[in-house]
């Protein structure tokens, strides 16, 4: 299904299920070797936490969550907000968290992405090296599994043709081919090559109401960065009614750069690698009780 959608959106497309490579090795550096074992999804409050004005008092725990969906010890990967609470501002959380278990402590390996305050550029620090905790804050989307070795499926993709970005071209395909029954997927992928347009969100939240796309766009902060990129990707072809957000894609690199991904600004030179696996069983975490669908690009 994968290889035949996206041949309609690459120019060069490989598909197949091979074994998870080890990804405690470069460039992922994961805690964890694989996304195998027990895969799961976690949709996490959401953008209405933030927008149109935020509620900081929305604080969560990566090891709570491990435990909310039936999965201690759950190695977790995907996108969301850091904490402000612990941060002081508000940032981009890529959540890289083996959680903790009855007999070992977390291991996080997370990166946040913020803006600068020396010179605006994007600063990108390993969460560990100023934090001990695994809290987040408002939203996010997140993959978790054992952790383990096994099957996924490897997607190979290069040179841009269509509009899509490579996560929307996955979701889309799946959407396409299962129509009302939701497929979930998670994982990693590298963009190996080329540059993408990515965006974090200001130091400060906003105090003035932002209540458009437009709104949001102009709130935050847009970046090209240059590959190699690690990307977290967490998607779900069709929200079944819990009010997802169907996709979401944090990123962090050893360059220093970082973010939320929205597309790749090379099509010709891009070139995607990514690890994927469904998901048996989706959770969905502090819905929102009131809700609008702006900011969830």
């Amino acid at each position: 299904v994968l290889q035949k959608g996206l041949k309609e959106n690459f120019a060069d497309t490989q598909v197949s299920v091979v074994d998870c490579p080890d990804l405690t090795q470069e460039p992922f550096n994961f805690p964890a070797k694989g996304i195998c074992g027990k895969p799961r999804i976690a949709d996490v409050g959401g953008v209405p936490y933030l927008i149109p004005l935020v509620q900081k008092e929305k604080v969560y725990d990566l090891n709570t969550v491990a435990k909310d969906i039936e999965l201690p010890g759950a190695f977790i990967l995907g996108a969301g907000a850091a904490s402000s609470k612990i941060l002081g501002v508000n940032a981009e959380l890529i959540p890289i968290v083996q959680t903790k278990s009855e007999t070992k402590p977390a291991v996080n390996g997370s990166y946040v992405a913020q803006i600068n305050p020396a010179d605006k550029g994007c600063l990108l620090e390993k969460y560990s090296s100023k934090y001990t905790d695994c809290e987040f804050g408002l939203l996010a989307n997140l993959y978790a599994s054992e952790g383990q070795p096994g099957k996924v499926i490897e997607v190979k993709a290069n040179g841009r043709t269509g509009e899509l970005n490579f996560v929307s071209c996955l979701r889309q395909i799946l959407e396409k081919q299962y129509g009302e029954k939701p497929v979930g997927m998670g994982g990693t992928f590298v963009i190996q090559k080329g540059k993408a347009k990515i965006h974090i969100m200001p130091p400060e939240f906003s105090a003035c109401p932002l209540n458009t796309d437009e709104d949001v766009n102009n709130w935050l902060k847009f970046f090209e960065m240059k590959a190699p990129l690690i990307c977290q990707p967490v998607i779900v072809s069709r929200d079944p009614g819990f009010d997802l957000r169907v996709e979401h894609t944090h990123c962090f690199s050893h360059h220093g750069e970082g973010g939320h991904y929205h597309q790749d600004t090379s099509p010709d030179s891009v070139q995607y690698l990514g690890y994927f696996l469904p998901a048996e069983l989706l959770f969905r975490i502090d819905r929102p009780q009131e809700t609008h669908l702006v900011g969830r690009d």
